[in-house]
C-alpha cells in the first residue's frame, strides 16, 4: 500500500516529537512536573511534544483546525479538517519510567453542509520506544508501518484477552467498571489495563488483543484509535450500541463476534438489578 500524503504528514511529525520524547523519556527522573489535577500529570515532554506536533502540522496544513489535549481548541477553515491530538497518551507511564506510551493524531472531516465535525478519515498512534507506527486511512485499511493490520479471528470468550481502562484518583467510576469486570472476567483468558488507550486500540487493530472497552475517555485518546479497529475490520461502539465517528465517553471495540458478545455482557452487568 502506497503511504499517501497525510500519512506522511502525519508520521513526520509524530516522528519529530517521538524523538524528543524518548530523549526526555531518558532524563525522566530530571523533568520538570506540574500537577493538572488528582493523578493527572502534565510534563514539560509533554508540552513540548505538543509544541512539535503544532508546528510541524500547522506548516502542512497551515488552514486546518486542531483539537489539541494541553492547547484546547485552535480553529482554522470551517470548511477544512482538524488535527486530533494527543502528544502524550499515556503520561503516567511516561513519568514513571514505564515504556509504554503514544502520540496519537487523527484527522477529522467537517460535517457536509457545516456545524460540527464528522467521520475521522486518517489515523495514526505512535510509539516512540518500540518505533511502531500504527496508520489507518479511510477505505485503504489499517498497516503497522508496511504490514496490514487485522482483527483477531478468535470467536471464544474463553480464549479472549481484553484491555480496559481502570479508574485512578478523581476519575471514574468504580462501581461501573467493577460491575462489568465482575461480569467479564470469569468468562476471558485475561485482562489488562497498560494506561495509554491509544495503544490499547491500536492493538486490537493489530490482534494482540481481542476487544478493549473504557469509559470516560476525551476524543484524542480514541479518536486514531477508532479509526484503526475499524479500518482493520473490527467494531467500535458506544456502550448503547451506536457506531459514532469518535467513542470517547464509552468504548467497546472488537471484531464482529467478539463485540456483540460483549456488548451483550456489558450491559446486562449495568442493568439496574
Amino acid at each position: 500500500m502506497a503511504v499517501s500524503g497525510i500519512i506522511r504528514v502525519l508520521e513526520r511529525a509524530a516522528r519529530k516529537a517521538g524523538s524528543r520524547l524518548r530523549r526526555d523519556f531518558g532524563e525522566v527522573e530530571h523533568l520538570q512536573v506540574s500537577r493538572k489535577g488528582p493523578a493527572d500529570f502534565v510534563s514539560k515532554a509533554d508540552e513540548a511534544a505538543e509544541r512539535i506536533l503544532w508546528d510541524e502540522l500547522r506548516a502542512a496544513r497551515p488552514d486546518w483546525g486542531f483539537l489539541l489535549e494541553e492547547a484546547g481548541e485552535i480553529k482554522g477553515d470551517e470548511t477544512k479538517p482538524r488535527f486530533i491530538i494527543d502528544p502524550l497518551d499515556g503520561t503516567t507511564n511516561f513519568l514513571h519510567g514505564m515504556p509504554h506510551f503514544a502520540i496519537s493524531i487523527a484527522v477529522q472531516e467537517p460535517k457536509l453542509g457545516g456545524g460540527g465535525w464528522g467521520e475521522v478519515t486518517a489515523a495514526l498512534v505512535y510509539q516512540p520506544i518500540t518505533d511502531e507506527s500504527f496508520w489507518a486511512e479511510k477505505s485503504r485499511g489499517a498497516w503497522l508501518h508496511d504490514a496490514r493490520l487485522r482483527v483477531s479471528a478468535r470467536r471464544e470468550m474463553s480464549e479472549a484477552l481484553l484491555a480496559t481502562g481502570m479508574p485512578f484518583a478523581g476519575h471514574g467510576n468504580w462501581n461501573e467498571w467493577q460491575k462489568i469486570a465482575s461480569e467479564l472476567g470469569p468468562r476471558v483468558a485475561g485482562i489488562r489495563r497498560f494506561g495509554a488507550a491509544s495503544l490499547d486500540l491500536a492493538w486490537v487493530a493489530a490482534g494482540r488483543y481481542d476487544g478493549f472497552w473504557e469509559s470516560g475517555l476525551k476524543p484524542w485518546d480514541s479518536a486514531a484509535g477508532c479509526l484503526l479497529v475499524r479500518e482493520a475490520g473490527g467494531f467500535v461502539s458506544d456502550w448503547r450500541g451506536r457506531s459514532l465517528p469518535i467513542c470517547d465517553q464509552t468504548v467497546l471495540a472488537g471484531n464482529d463476534v467478539l463485540h456483540s458478545r460483549l456488548h451483550k455482557l456489558l450491559v446486562g452487568a449495568l442493568k439496574e438489578k
